[in-house]
């Protein structure tokens, strides 16, 4: 079952500007900037409370994410729904007919299991689940 939101994840081609409302206009605090080779972006994490607005910017010209800003704009690109079994609930989805992008979980260095849900099967947004290492 899902157990929180664990980030909602705006795609953004100025980082800087993009804090100047997020940092700077509301207050919340630059935690970190990290590079994420395996998604060619660059993300800035912003805490709120137990979950995070992350600001990610492609990197490559020519990566899924930046086709996605290049089509749609700035914006909002994903929320990512904490669940305690990626795997059981890709099961759950799948036997439910929704389409998914990953049928199996894809693992983070860190150990973090996670998967994206079509936003065909969502009313049009693009789902992450997160499943944590305990």
């Amino acid at each position: 079952m899902p157990t929180r939101i664990n980030h909602i994840a705006l795609v953004v081609d100025d980082p800087e500007s993009a804090l100047r409302f997020w940092r700077d206009g509301l207050g919340l605090p630059l935690e970190r900037t990290e590079d994420v080779p395996e998604q060619a972006a660059e993300v800035s994490f912003l805490p709120v409370g137990e979950s995070h607005v992350e600001l990610v910017r492609p990197t490559t010209t020519d990566s899924g994410l930046a086709k996605y800003l290049a089509k749609r704009g700035p914006g909002m690109h994903h929320v990512c729904v904490e669940v305690e079994d990626v795997s059981a609930m890709l099961e759950r989805l799948k036997a439910g007919g929704f389409r998914l992008i990953d049928e199996q979980p894809r693992v983070r260095d860190n150990g973090t299991r996670y998967a994206f849900i079509h936003p065909e099967a969502t009313s049009g947004v693009l789902v992450e689940l997160y499943e944590t290492p305990r």
